[in-house]
């Protein structure tokens, strides 16, 4: 056997691979003696069917396989001792041509080759990192919110602002019957929410669902219509009022704090307040580092240049897949999928230079950091280390669970490379700024 390239350009090659009647002779010849041992021929006996007979009825099929079996294994291992770096796979340009009765065969594979480039993490302009700060306002309303959950219902006979409201929901045209409880601050209507007020513990009141709620999606949750029908929805219900009830909110004192957050653990309100703003701003990271992910990225894709073999990747994707593309579906479906391609490189490049891999020893911590979070939420603080063992083992031996955990892992290392690396400007806003700004 014998493998030649030849560069058609920096992106594209020919590979040619020559096969003789030597490569493949002794094991076609071996598999089709096993077929004349057992083969069930009306009129021979088992083991004794004419070799011609085998030859003609078995010989074209074996040697296709066999010759397709050498054509991949050393497909691969040309491509992996020469270290070509290829995109795709290499698709074949004469099999329809193949002359299954000659001895030697003589087979053209177009190539994809990655293209070289350098990246430049730093950039020219600054990514900005946002940090997302818990404004007053934010824990006011908040301190104000769980004061309200840990609070006392009251019963009422008249509805009056931020009352909760319980009763169900009617319609037979439209099938609806559903029980709810909403409070008035999620009203829009003005219409709506005066006939709420005007009504009594028994009444039944029609309503307009079109503006009845602040957020659409309410139609769902508080009506029981699809996602859907949800938006916009525009119909009338009928809403018997069964319970009218006030919040009193809780008192700030200690057993209100030992509630929140344990025994002594906080002890005023004035560490009540820093220790929301703590968790706020905790969970403020994580979208913000998302924010800067993406935008690092997104840096990174428009300015790192460079040329990518188009036609052979158009071709591939026509080829490769469960169902044969025309060219124009394939040619959209490149346009769709050539920024996460070239952010693939991109990245891969990145990890090969800065060994950004991850391995077994980080996959498996990783592992017992994610079982002693989810056993504490249980109560299990202090698990041993044979307990987070042995579950670990289990959860590595689940190869859904170790692809999902090692693409975490590498999302957290680039995360870390760029906040070490890259151009960047921080800039301070309040939650509410950051959503106006970062997704205007």
């Amino acid at each position: 056997m014998n493998i030649t390239k030849k560069d058609i350009d920096s992106l594209n090659a020919v590979l040619t691979v020559e096969i003789s009647k030597d490569d493949y002779s002794d094991k076609v010849e071996s598999i089709l003696k096993n077929y004349r041992k057992n083969a069930n021929i009306p009129g021979f006996r088992k083991g004794h069917v004419p070799m011609g007979m085998v030859k003609k009825q078995y010989g074209t099929a074996v040697l296709v396989e066999e010759v397709n079996k050498l054509l991949q294994d050393n497909l691969h291992k040309y491509l992996t001792e020469e270290k070509l770096d290829v995109l795709g796979n290499p698709i074949p340009k004469n099999e329809k041509d193949v002359d299954w009765n000659a001895e030697n065969f003589t087979f053209e594979f177009d190539l994809g080759l990655a293209p070289e480039f350098d990246v430049d993490v730093k950039g020219k302009k600054a990514v900005t990192r946002y940090k997302i700060v818990a404004d007053d306002k934010m824990i006011d309303n908040q301190v104000e919110s769980i004061r309200k959950q840990y609070g006392k219902l009251i019963a009422k006979d008249k509805v009056e602002d931020g009352d909760e409201i319980t009763g169900t929901f009617t319609s037979d045209e439209n099938d609806i019957d559903k029980p709810t409880t909403f409070s008035t601050e999620i009203i829009k209507g003005k219409k709506q929410l005066k006939a709420l007020k005007d009504a009594k513990i028994g009444d039944v009141i029609t309503l307009k669902t079109k503006g009845l709620f602040n957020d659409d999606h309410d139609n769902q949750k508080h009506l029981g219509v699809s996602h859907d029908d949800a938006h916009g929805l525009d119909i009338k219900v009928d809403f018997k009022v069964e319970e009218i009830n006030t919040r009193e909110m809780a008192e700030m004192n200690q057993e209100f704090f030992d509630k929140l957050f344990g025994e002594g653990e906080v002890t005023s309100e004035e560490e009540l307040r820093a220790k929301i703003k703590e968790d706020a701003e905790k969970q403020f990271e994580q979208q913000s580092d998302q924010k800067l992910l993406n935008d690092v990225v997104e840096d990174l894709i428009e300015n790192t240049k460079f040329d990518l073999p188009t036609e052979f990747l158009q071709k591939w994707i026509q080829v490769s897949g469960e169902k044969p593309m025309t060219e124009e579906e394939a040619k959209a479906e490149y346009e769709r999928s050539e920024k996460g391609l070239r952010y693939q490189l991109i990245e891969g490049k990145i990890r090969n230079e800065n060994d950004l891999q991850v391995s077994f020893d980080e996959l498996k911590d990783y592992s017992k950091q994610m079982i002693k979070a989810q056993m504490a939420q249980f109560g299990n603080t202090n698990p041993s280390d044979e307990e987070l063992d042995g579950i670990a083992a289990r959860i590595l031996s689940n190869e859904e669970e170790v692809k999902r955990m090692t693409e975490q892992l590498n999302t957290n290392k680039m995360l870390e490379f760029f906040k070490e690396n890259a151009k960047l400007k921080e800039k301070e806003v309040s939650y509410d700024d950051f959503i106006k700004e970062a997704y205007s």
